[in-house]
């Protein structure tokens, strides 16, 4: 039951060869397993927290940031969170059978194509511990077994965590090797994860730029790149002030640690008069460190000169790069230079730069006068996600259910043969 010194390609195996048992059970069960998981999460909360203490005070020990100990962080009302998603997902649809589509041919033979799982799904994850429990409902309410591999930082609570869901597969009589956690730190073991083609039919990876650039460099099994989010907001004149240090103090400062906060503010030239110096004054005075081009330094005396290297940073911090830009020409123009294809806004009242900002910039979630923090599976409804994919090909943003299924065709006939 709790196989944290086993090898990772001996899990994936395991996991292969239990999910045939996962693939022929019915939505309703799936369903009740999600239920049972959320229940057993919050019975067993006191082991939870008490391993994710142990690991907070690891983690402080070693010198981890105040951003990286806050994404580490169990709270109780965030394991609440957790419980809820899965009860979320347990109220929605049965991804899998739906007929994408059908139809007969001329001679009679019926070709149908219809919803299935992947199979096996590799997820390879830092900090973290939520994504241990959103990543297991995600994939086993699509019928898919699961190899999770998390950071080291997490390593006690996610052992907890999926001791819990382990054993409620056991008493649903479901093999246990369904969930399966890589429960050593090692690289090597990271690194034997990429090569397992056969094994796993897909490893998604959820971290920092580094973690998800080795994945896509090194992996042999197909990838859904989750990118970084360096996320922009930009500023025109039209809208009014307060909703401006509303939205922009939400996207920055209600969890500056995800990959959906704002990292960079564009103020449009004709906005700096009346928009510049109370944005920022709200920011500041919320314990915001800025960092300007010469422009918005002149007008604003806290923020320091800025860097190249700002404008390309993905903070998850208390810092915020801000730039003056001439107009909706310069910021598309800047997004399309520095921005991570993953969630970008515009505040205006212009409809006309509004559907042209939307249309233009190259991004999976593109917002008009709305924080870029609604850029998470649960707010869009999913329960919970899977990662947030920057990429085109499958699957773009948020990844809930539809994005863990693949298709396959089932044709009858009735002794059809081709002439």
């Amino acid at each position: 039951m709790k196989p944290w010194d086993t090898p990772v390609d001996t899990l994936a195996k395991a996991a292969k060869a239990a999910w045939p048992r996962l693939a022929r059970t019915t939505g309703a069960l799936r369903d009740r397993l999600l239920e049972r998981m959320a229940r057993a999460l919050l019975n067993h909360a006191d082991d939870i927290q008490t391993a994710n203490s142990q690991d907070l005070r690891a983690g402080e020990a070693a010198g981890l940031t105040a951003s990286l100990l806050d994404r580490l962080a169990l709270t109780p009302p965030r394991l609440d969170e957790a419980a809820a998603a899965l009860r979320q997902m347990a109220r929605l649809a049965d991804p899998l059978g739906q007929v994408v589509g059908g139809w007969k041919r001329a001679d009679g033979l019926e070709i149908r194509q219809v919803t299935v799982p992947l199979g096996v799904i590799g997820i390879i994850y830092e900090a973290r511990p939520n994504v241990t429990v959103d990543a297991a409902g995600l994939c086993l309410k699509s019928g898919n077994a699961v190899v999770l591999r998390g950071g080291k930082e997490a390593l006690l609570t996610n052992r907890a965590l999926a001791t819990v869901l382990r054993q409620v597969l056991v008493d649903e009589g479901l093999p246990p090797e369904l969930l399966q956690l890589v429960g050593t730190p090692e690289r090597s073991e990271l690194d034997q994860m990429l090569r397992l083609r056969g094994d796993l039919d897909l490893i998604i990876p959820r971290g920092g730029k580094g973690l998800i650039e080795h994945v896509v460099t090194h992996s042999q099994v197909p990838v859904i790149e989750t990118g970084a989010g360096v996320c922009h907001l930009y500023v025109e004149a039209s809208i009014e002030v307060q909703v401006a240090i509303a939205i922009a103090s939400n996207a920055k400062t209600q969890r500056p640690s995800v990959c959906n906060a704002l990292e960079t503010l564009l103020i449009s030239r004709d906005a700096v008069a009346t928009h510049l110096v109370p944005i920022l004054a709200a920011l500041q005075a919320a314990g915001v460190a800025l960092r300007g081009c010469p422009e918005t330094v002149q007008c604003f005396a806290a923020a320091i000169p800025a860097q190249e290297s700002d404008w390309e940073a993905e903070y998850m911090d208390l810092i915020l790069a801000v730039k003056v830009v001439a107009d909706v020409d310069e910021a598309i123009g800047h997004i399309r230079r520095y921005g991570t294809r993953h969630s970008e806004a515009i505040l205006t009242r212009d409809l006309k730069a509004a559907r042209r900002f939307q249309q233009e910039v190259d991004a999976a979630c593109v917002y008009v006068n709305a924080s870029t923090r609604f850029t998470d599976g649960g707010q869009f409804g999913f329960g919970a996600e899977i990662g947030i994919s920057t990429q085109k090909l499958h699957a773009r943003g948020p990844m809930g259910l539809k994005a863990l299924t693949s298709t396959k065709y089932l044709i009858d006939g009735d002794g059809h043969v081709r002439n």
